[in-house]
């Protein structure tokens, strides 16, 4: 008990929750967005990928690191345009198209690093972001560029959903289409445009990975956080201030694990059950939390216009 208090009484745990949570915080937001137009988005483990991998070549090319995180965006905003042409102008199951979304977007990914670097034995490296050490909070100070504009993407998305026309008319595609098309809003184009968004921040979440957290492109490094995005959206309740929370729970549990495996605490148990920590605590948050949670009504039914 004593170590896990020195830990939480120490600055750097703190850090490596915050930097854990960053790119948590962009892919939430980005899947909330998409679902609060009603469109359920599983492509955001490959948009991830992509984005990961895009922004980390456009940087080692010789471009500079905000290059990379436009380009990661562009990225994933094209392959949110892909998707919401399968599910929203074609009607396609939502599932299935997200998951192919994933599949392809992984696999292409994989292909292109093949083809750019092909006989490398080691990732090539770039130099990723420095820390913004002129900050006063010793936290923050330790952070990127990138985990205060995923903070700031907090208040700034709550208040376009709560506070703007644009956030009504985005709700309100998503909960009932029917009583949007009649106002005269284009449910098609609002959905479409809420997936773009999304996905475009899916596809930062993924350029933190290589621009922020590490300096090369790794496969796998991804690592199933797109579905924790997906699982994270349902605990905050479809709201961004929760959804922050959220990320910042895993991260807790995810920093704490890493620690303990580094002190004595995992000779007493497999270190497997240290790894399993952070997602244990988020089924189990997300069980308590869904029975209660009130998700938008038409997430998942497409719409066609004209229908009632």
């Amino acid at each position: 008990m004593s170590e896990i208090l020195d830990l939480l009484s120490a600055a750097p745990f703190w850090v490596a929750v915050l930097r854990i949570a960053t790119p948590l915080v962009f892919g939430t937001l980005g899947v909330l967005l998409c679902e609060r137009a009603g469109v359920l988005n599983l492509g955001v483990e490959g948009i991830m990928v992509a984005g990961a991998f895009a922004g980390w070549l456009t940087v080692y090319a010789g471009h500079g690191l905000w290059s990379g995180v436009l380009v990661a965006a562009a990225v994933g905003a094209l392959l949110g345009l892909l998707h919401a042409f399968l599910t929203v102008t074609l009607a396609l199951s939502q599932h299935v198209a997200g998951l192919g979304l994933t599949l392809l977007a992984t696999s292409l990914a994989s292909y292109a690093y093949r083809v750019s670097f092909p006989k490398v034995e080691r990732p090539p490296t770039i130099t990723p972001f420095e820390p913004l050490s002129a900050l006063p909070v010793p936290v923050l100070a330790e952070q990127t560029a990138l985990t205060l504009l995923a903070l700031g993407l907090v208040p700034l998305l709550a208040y376009l959903l709560h506070r703007t026309p644009l956030g009504l008319a985005i709700r309100m595609v998503g909960e009932n289409p029917a009583a949007a098309e009649g106002q005269g809003l284009s449910v098609a184009r609002l959905r479409t445009g809420a997936v773009v968004a999304g996905s475009a921040l899916m596809g930062v979440a993924g350029a933190f990975l290589t621009l922020s957290a590490f300096n090369a492109f790794y496969f796998n490094m991804v690592n199933g956080r797109g579905w924790v995005c997906v699982a994270l959206v349902v605990f905050a309740s479809w709201r961004p201030g929760k959804a922050l929370l959220g990320a910042l729970l895993f991260a807790f549990f995810d920093a704490l694990q890493l620690r303990l495996q580094q002190g004595g605490a995992v000779e007493a148990l497999p270190y497997q059950v240290w790894l399993m920590l952070p997602y244990a605590m988020a089924i189990v948050a997300l069980v308590v939390m869904a029975r209660r949670a009130a998700y938008p009504q038409a997430l998942m039914r497409p719409y066609r216009k004209g229908e009632r």
